[in-house]
């Protein structure tokens, strides 16, 4: 993947992240778009990462690379200042200062077909894929996903499917449901998923996969579940990792799209671990 063209602008870039991904995809109370960075500068080499916190910063800007594109918004609530003593201000600063320039697609990349959450169910061997809640007016796209395994299986097996699948938390895969239960129709949804249980019902799902699933929604989806069936079971993964499969997806279209109109960039997605959960110590009450 070695430059032969010119290389685009920071513009072409974005114009191409957002064919993509529209900015009007995103949902009202998001923060998309470009960050910090000069629309004519010249990019050779874009980096891909869910966050953009410190470490990630430093890797791009150790890797050479002229753009950062993250999944998660720097700025998603509003600042009174972005002076440099502050954690949104120093990153700004040591990026500007680096000549890196920071993009983000947070929730129109999960609007996205493929999107983020498409990512997710296509690492999960979904088939027959339609949105879990579909964008007003564009029923091809939406937060979530439905789709179906192959061929039916155990719970067990299938929470088995999701851990090799994902990169590797502290925290896990976590379950709740009879692991001999036999699964077929599987909701997804990247990042914080409980707020679509209404949703997952009415699609007959008999398991989602989510991330960030709190105790008192998680409880009260498995009580109107009801015990004696129990669908939808739950699959509870770390948000980081249910997002980080759409980064390569993203990185390829892109380079495509630029080499259709002439121009070349190198692509390189992140693996630095920014799930914030280090280490899991199991309980050891009676």
């Amino acid at each position: 993947m070695s430059p032969a063209g010119e290389p685009p602008t920071l513009r072409q870039v974005t114009d191409a992240l957002e064919a993509m991904h529209p900015l009007e995809w995103a949902q009202s109370w998001d923060a998309v778009g470009l960050v910090c960075g000069d629309p004519s500068a010249p990019v050779r080499r874009v980096h891909f990462a869910v966050d953009p916190v410190e470490a990630v910063v430093e890797e791009a800007i150790a890797a050479g690379a002229d753009l950062l594109v993250t999944h998660h918004p720097l700025l998603l609530r509003p600042v009174n200042s972005v002076a440099a003593t502050t954690f949104k201000g120093g990153v700004l600063h040591r990026a500007i200062r680096s000549g890196l320039a920071i993009y983000v697609a947070h929730t129109n990349a999960d609007a996205g077909a493929p999107g983020v959450s498409d990512a997710l169910a296509r690492v999960l061997d979904l088939d027959d894929l339609v949105p879990l809640d579909p964008l007003p007016g564009h029923p091809e796209l939406g937060i979530g996903r439905v789709g179906n395994l192959a061929v039916p299986e155990r719970l067990g097996d299938f929470a088995d499917r999701v851990a090799q699948a994902l990169l590797e938390t502290e925290q896990g895969v976590r379950v709740a449901g009879d692991a001999d239960a036999v699964v077929q129709r599987v909701a997804v949804c990247g990042g914080s998923g409980d707020s679509l249980f209404d949703q997952v019902r009415a699609s007959g799902a008999d398991v989602y996969v989510t991330a960030d699933l709190r105790h008192h929604p998680a409880s009260e989806a498995r009580e109107r579940a009801g015990f004696e069936d129990g669908r939808p079971y739950l699959v509870d993964v770390a948000h980081w990792a249910s997002e980080w499969p759409w980064l390569a997806g993203c990185a390829d279209r892109l380079v495509v799209a630029l080499a259709a109109l002439g121009r070349t960039v190198v692509a390189h997605v992140s693996t630095t671990r920014t799930d914030p959960w280090t280490l899991r110590v199991p309980s050891r009450g009676e």
